[in-house]
């Protein structure tokens, strides 16, 4: 049975980019609340009233952030779960620091050009394919790690 001890460099690592992605995650409620701010477009009432702005659901700037939102909600959560499950497989603590580092930097990347700065394709899907690349790397290096086992 694997175990898992902070004193793995493999897992540290796990948990330093796993905090680096949860600060990600949250900082973009901000980057969407400074683009409502800057376009003075809001999705309630309360919020258009008091900021002098107006109701509106579809401004495409608010919506790609929105999106680029959304992309990490879909996608680093799945890696929180494969990238836990990864280091029960003792994986070389050279490997999964990098497949973790290329990953985090990734989606960094991916909402610099998507979000704040959009930048023509293919930027954007290299972006997205390199952490989903990871993410199946380490899911099947899991399952081939633990069927053998069965």
């Amino acid at each position: 049975m694997a175990s898992i001890s902070l004193s793995d460099p493999a897992v540290r690592s796990y948990l330093v980019y796993s905090g680096v992605l949860s600060l990600k995650v949250l900082a973009m409620a901000f980057l969407t609340a400074k683009q409502r701010y800057k376009k003075k477009v809001f999705a309630n009432e309360e919020d258009a009233k008091s900021a002098k702005g107006v109701v509106k659901l579809n401004d495409p700037d608010v919506e790609r952030v929105r999106r680029a939102h959304l992309n990490d909600l879909e996608n680093i959560p799945a890696f929180w779960i494969l990238g836990a499950l990864y280091v029960t497989t003792s994986p070389s603590p050279w490997l999964a620091t990098t497949l973790f580092r290329v990953f985090t930097a990734s989606r960094i990347v991916h909402t610099i050009v998507y979000a704040v700065k959009p930048l023509p394709q293919p930027a954007r899907a290299l972006a997205f394919m390199f952490p989903m690349g990871i993410m199946w790397y380490m899911g099947v290096t899991v399952i081939m790690h633990y069927a053998s086992a069965l």
